[in-house]
């Protein structure tokens, strides 16, 4: 990583990968990363609830172009669900609207109904979220006293592990312990509230750590705590190529692509999806641009390097 808020005649560009604490906002941490970087340019790739804790990825300067990539990854959760009770927010900030008693499901009930929610579903997000209905935040509109209804969305969950059950109050409430990898878009308090439905006691979230996002991991992160004694970056360059295929250019190449023209297309040389975006390096490991190919040429998505 990169010390950042040194005079260069360029601001440093790079991905500050937080462990975002609970109880703050994704646009508290901006905030934070903002003081901290000397920058009002920065941005984060993809909202994490008050309540979560974990991997919250910020863009700074140049590299806030690479948040909308970012996004569309997939996504791991350590997460613990509660069976017994629904929240009107389906995770433990809500008040509870009711309660169930669990004691009649077993293990075996849990790993069924769990089962069922792998692979590609169809997944009602929650109504306390931040999707806009004839131009109003959902949450805004149930916290007015409004009914939302919200239309289902496909959602693929690769991964839905169950590590441990804890029987609490008697065997009452169930607390299952759980390891989700999904696409983006998934609600993990909709999973949640799904799996206690289907048990019929209920469900809700009363704990959540993101784990990965892409190829970002919690171990390459750090607290706002610890940022704030010594800054640091993943450069711009790591950033894009831990993200993208890379494909290192010519110096020529590398001329006209600051351009915005063409070049032979990636897929003449490299092994890769149609349509997939590749990052271009030049010979001294600069990021110049990321390439999508349009047949046999490489056109320009995104121009990093000045003219």
């Amino acid at each position: 990583m990169s010390k950042a808020g040194q005079n260069t005649e360029e601001q440093a560009s790079g991905l500050v990968l937080v462990d975002k604490d609970q109880g703050m906002t994704s646009h508290d941490v901006v905030g934070r990363i903002r003081r901290l970087a000397g920058t009002r340019k920065v941005g984060h790739a993809g909202t994490l609830d008050p309540m979560a804790t974990g991997v919250l990825v910020i863009g700074v300067n140049k590299a806030t172009r690479l948040l909308t990539y970012i996004v569309g990854h997939d996504k791991t959760y350590t997460a613990t669900i509660r069976l017994g009770q629904n929240t009107v927010t389906d995770d433990a900030e809500g008040e509870i609207i009711s309660e169930r008693i669990a004691a009649a499901v077993s293990d075996e009930d849990i790993e069924r109904e769990v089962a069922k929610l792998r692979g590609e579903i169809e997944q009602v997000p929650s109504q306390v979220s931040a999707i806009k209905v004839d131009g109003k935040r959902s949450y805004a509109r149930v916290r007015a006293g409004e009914q939302v209804e919200l239309k289902s969305r496909p959602v693929t969950i690769s991964r839905f592990d169950i590590h441990e059950i804890r029987r609490e109050n008697g065997g009452k409430i169930l607390d299952v312990d759980v390891t989700v990898s999904c696409s983006s878009g998934t609600y993990i308090r909709a999973l949640a509230r799904d799996l206690g439905e289907a048990l019929d006691v209920g469900g809700h979230l009363t704990a959540l750590r993101r784990t990965e996002v892409g190829p970002y991991k919690i171990e390459l992160t750090r607290t706002l705590e610890k940022l704030a004694e010594e800054f640091a970056m993943l450069p711009i360059e790591k950033a894009a190529a831990a993200l993208f295929p890379n494909r290192t250019v010519s110096v020529d190449e590398a001329i006209e692509l600051s351009f915005g023209r063409t070049i032979p297309a990636s897929h003449l040389d490299m092994d890769i999806e149609p349509g997939q975006t590749v990052a271009a390096f030049a010979p001294n490991g600069v990021l110049v641009a990321l390439l999508e190919d349009k047949g046999d040429k490489a056109r320009t998505a995104l121009v990093f390097t000045a003219k």
